[in-house]
């Protein structure tokens, strides 16, 4: 089940807030009981053989936080803090990679038979929150939590469950037990997941339509234009559809009364492949750095270890999105940038200007995604060789038909990839008129309505598409 479908907006969603809000505030723990209900439910409709790996990894992860609890030894904390690290990087390693890796060893000759492992819808996800968690209580940074239902909650909570953000449980252990659900709060809610749902079905959707029949196509078949078109389709659709998840678990979070924090900052509007990096998949960025990059030292060390920190988190950040040699070069790839731009041209860079410096972050980006997107080294090479240019062709007419069909698709996803609405809002801000507040208050809530009337066309005409994160 995902948001963007008939199913989670006309049953679950609808069912879930009778239940749900039928229950007086000071029933606290059993509103709590149906959110997690739901939550497991909504889990189990992606594949019921997945639950029980959900649900190992809840008990585990709440056995390991009792054990890392402040009071206890410090030999039974590391214990503690080891068995939850072993059993979910674990996980991750036979789910994920023992694929991978037996087939790369089958190339070196040995004769292994490669499993046939189904990868758990949002496995990464929920193993990173639950490491989190016991890595947090383990650091005193959050209290041991004793019920076992309000660490259920916490990892399986369905907004993010699947595709992120990724959650601290810092940032939501007050509200498990203490939140206050709210007219405004729920109004803001509903807007924002409108909006997140109408980036899906109405931008990365179509973005998609022109990605994936350029990535269909040999790149020996490509011209310039055609693998330029398709590149940026392809930027513009991860972000849209990703952000848009996003969006769409923010806004549910709200509903319900909980605040995750934002994932996505206008990362196309960056002058820098360092500041993209701060701007996009925030959750992931800050949960790298501070379980993984920090307690290797940092940047404080010399230079040739503060390379292998970046070195290594930039590894497990390629690994992390697949098991493939394409998404172990796109993080090599950015960690060269991001070396580059830390003790080579970062100073020059600087003093450049800005749209010049824009240009170069955006077409680091751009020649990233076709690395991501690839399904194959040799795949991406080729492609990578058709934009500049090896295969030949300028602009052709399969180029001109996708720019002229989808143009004004093309038109907002430019514009939605840059913060207009905070430039509007600012504006409007500084006008005291009635017009001017009649405006910063209904104009929201209208487009909401209007973006809900479009998705909602979308999706009765079949036109769906699941979100990409789901893969990881």
């Amino acid at each position: 089940m995902v948001f963007s479908s008939i199913l989670f907006l006309l049953f679950f969603l609808p069912a879930l807030f009778l239940l749900y809000f039928c229950i007086p505030k000071r029933f606290r723990a059993v509103r709590n009981l149906v959110l997690l209900a739901f939550s497991l439910l909504f889990y189990a409709c992606g594949g019921t053989d997945y639950l029980p790996i959900l649900l190992s990894s809840i008990i585990v992860n709440y056995l390991c936080g009792l054990l890392t609890a402040q009071e206890r030894p410090t030999a039974l904390r590391r214990i503690g803090l080891w068995a939850a690290v072993a059993f979910g990087l674990g996980m991750l390693a036979w789910f994920k990679y023992a694929g991978f890796f037996i087939s790369n060893l089958r190339t070196l000759g040995l004769d292994i038979a490669v499993p046939q492992i189904v990868l758990p819808i949002g496995i990464s996800f929920f193993t990173f929150q639950g490491l989190s968690y016991v890595i947090d209580v383990y650091r005193s940074h959050a209290a041991c939590q004793r019920n076992p239902f309000y660490v259920a909650l916490y990892v399986a909570l369905f907004p993010q469950l699947v595709a992120g953000p990724i959650v601290r449980y810092s940032t939501v252990d007050r509200e498990i037990t203490r939140r206050d659900e709210s007219l405004p709060e729920f109004s803001q809610g509903v807007m924002r997941f409108l909006f997140g749902l109408g980036k899906k079905m109405l931008l990365a959707n179509a973005m998609a339509e022109i990605a994936d029949g350029v990535f269909a196509l040999s790149p020996l078949l490509l011209t310039a234009s055609q693998a330029w078109i398709g590149a940026i389709a392809y930027t513009f659709q991860i972000y849209f559809d990703f952000s848009a998840y996003s969006d769409m678990a923010i806004g549910l979070g709200r509903m319900f009364g909980f605040h995750f924090e934002e994932n996505f900052n206008y990362p196309y509007v960056s002058r820098s492949v360092n500041e993209f990096w701060r701007r996009w998949h925030i959750s992931l960025s800050t949960w790298f750095r501070d379980y993984v990059y920090i307690p290797l030292g940092g940047s404080r060390c010399s230079r040739g270890r503060n390379i292998f920190n970046l070195a290594a988190v930039w590894l497990l950040t390629g690994l992390w999105h697949g098991a493939n040699w394409t998404f172990v070069l796109w993080g090599g790839w950015f960690l060269l940038l991001l070396l580059g731009e830390k003790f080579l041209w970062g100073g020059v860079l600087e003093r450049l200007p800005a749209p010049v410096r824009h240009v170069y972050s955006m077409a680091a980006v751009i020649l990233s995604w076709v690395l991501f997107r690839s399904a194959s080294l040799a795949y991406a090479r080729g492609y990578l060789a058709a934009m500049f240019g090896f295969g030949g062709g300028g602009l052709d007419g399969h180029s001109v038909y996708l720019l002229l069909e989808y143009w004004p698709e093309w038109i907002a996803c430019f514009a939605a990839a840059l913060p207009v609405k905070d430039w509007l809002q600012k504006k409007l801000s500084r006008r005291e008129t009635l017009p001017a507040a009649l405006v910063r208050e209904w104009a929201p809530k209208l487009a909401a309505l209007i973006l809900l009337g479009l998705s909602y066309m979308k999706l009765a005409s079949g036109s769906f598409n699941p979100f990409i994160y789901f893969q990881f």
